[in-house]
């Protein structure tokens, strides 16, 4: 399995996964354009997408599905209250496949592990993304409002995490958001703060673990080397031997090979447990 956190933040979110013959994106947040330049800065053509599996309706996780659905043929996967939800950006020529929560969607060579979430949205869901194969689990969390108990199961077992880690609790109420938006981003229905997010992945550590990737940071109340030293000093003193990595707004992360980093991490890491 590979993978790339294209771009993350409230500018836009999506992430490329492979396995064998099959190209998934989760979200799609950015322009038709955009995408396709992305995909490119990872090696990829768009035509080569199996398919787009949206994670729920707001703009920064949907903003070119429509668009690069139309232009490539690409199908479309997402939930019946997500669908509703963000209508105004179908034609009516896509392909769209329903998936449910709770329930496993396999596609191609991955198989997705929908799990419902408390984010502000009509029908929100993270998921572990598996490769059947090599039984390799990637989880995807960036809108996760509180780490629930049916969370914390669906995600526990996996060689990677990209988690939102999205504010400093001291410089969001610092900023100049109005305290409605301030208090939106902190409650239960919100975003994760850094120290919360490291809570959750401490709670998720096990030796399997290779890589966090922290997603969805804030550029008005984070940065990406606060976030990282907090998520990186946490699991530190829990022995965590893997990569803590930050994904931006700007650019793709490297294509990152997690079988490799399964291995490059599993020795040491498997003695500390």
């Amino acid at each position: 399995m590979r993978f790339s956190v294209l771009g993350s933040g409230s500018r836009g979110n999506a992430t490329l996964v492979c396995a064998g013959s099959t190209h998934l994106l989760i979200d799609a947040g950015f322009s038709g354009r955009e995408l396709v330049k992305r995909l490119g800065g990872v090696g990829f053509a768009p035509d080569q997408i199996t398919g787009i599996v949206i994670t729920h309706e707001h703009g920064d996780h949907t903003r070119g599905a429509g668009v690069f659905a139309r232009a490539h043929g690409t199908p479309l996967y997402m939930t019946a209250g997500t669908r509703d939800a963000c209508h105004r950006l179908l034609r009516g020529k896509e392909t769209v496949e329903i998936y449910r929560a709770g329930y496993r969607l396999p596609i191609g060579d991955l198989e997705i592990e929908p799990f419902i979430t408390v984010h502000d949205a009509a029908d929100p869901v993270a998921m572990a993304v598996a490769d059947p194969s090599t039984g390799l689990r990637l989880g995807i969390a960036t809108d996760l409002g509180r780490p629930t108990a049916q969370v914390r199961h669906a995600l526990r077992g996996c060689d990677a995490l990209v988690i939102e880690s999205n504010h400093d609790e001291t410089l969001l109420w610092n900023t100049r958001y109005p305290a409605s938006v301030k208090a939106r981003i902190a409650s239960s229905h919100g975003h994760l703060s850094n120290q919360a997010a490291a809570d959750f992945a401490m709670d998720l550590l096990s030796p399997r673990l290779a890589v966090v990737i922290l997603a969805h940071l804030s550029e008005e109340s984070n940065t990406p080397e606060l976030a990282r030293s907090v998520m990186a000093g946490a699991l530190g003193r829990k022995g965590f031997a893997g990569e803590v990595l930050v994904a931006g707004p700007d650019g793709p992360t490297r294509l990152l090979d997690l079988a490799d980093l399964r291995q490059r991490a599993g020795p040491s890491q498997l003695s500390l447990f």
